[in-house]
């Protein structure tokens, strides 16, 4: 069965070769420009998980010359949902705005502004301490996702610029 599944995906590879089908990490450059990035964020528990997340997603290599410079600000919205009838919000509504300027160095020069939202809901439960649990746990995940949106930005930014 597996060796079925590995003949047709090499078959669809070959189709797409001959329609000029390239994947985006196949384009030179692509991944070792990600890894070339240097990622800077601000204070805060969300400005750090988005440094963590997005160095994680570029694979930057810590002590490795970069080429580029990151800088990113964000914001962040909480909104109360599912209200009860003794107005407590049973979900929130977690809003990431996470805002980013590429700049290639030494010279500092702006090369690509870009921005990534993403809204999610979490659950609000009576007992605080698992409210605070799952209010850090979608501030998490929003970053997380906010990084893999800024990482698939700059790789087909990058793809077209080498390209």
């Amino acid at each position: 069965m597996r060796a079925r599944s590995l003949l047709a995906l090499a078959a669809v590879g070959l189709a797409l070769s001959g329609c000029g089908f390239q994947p985006l990490y196949g384009q030179p450059g692509v991944a070792g420009g990600l890894a070339a990035v240097q990622v800077y964020a601000p204070e805060g528990r969300a400005g750090h998980l988005l440094r963590e997340h997005l160095d994680d997603a570029l694979a930057s290599r810590p002590g490795a010359p970069a080429d580029y410079r990151i800088d990113l600000a964000y914001s962040e919205v909480r909104y109360p949902r599912g209200l009860r009838v003794d107005n407590v919000a049973t979900r929130y509504e977690y809003v990431l705005t996470a805002d980013y300027t590429l700049r290639e160095l030494p010279s500092m020069t702006p090369l690509k502004n870009g921005r990534a939202r993403v809204t999610l809901t979490y659950d609000s439960a009576d007992q605080p301490y698992a409210s605070i649990a799952a209010q850090q746990d979608a501030q998490d995940r929003a970053a997380q996702e906010a990084a893999r949106r800024i990482q698939l930005e700059l790789a087909a930014w990058l793809a077209a610029r080498k390209g």
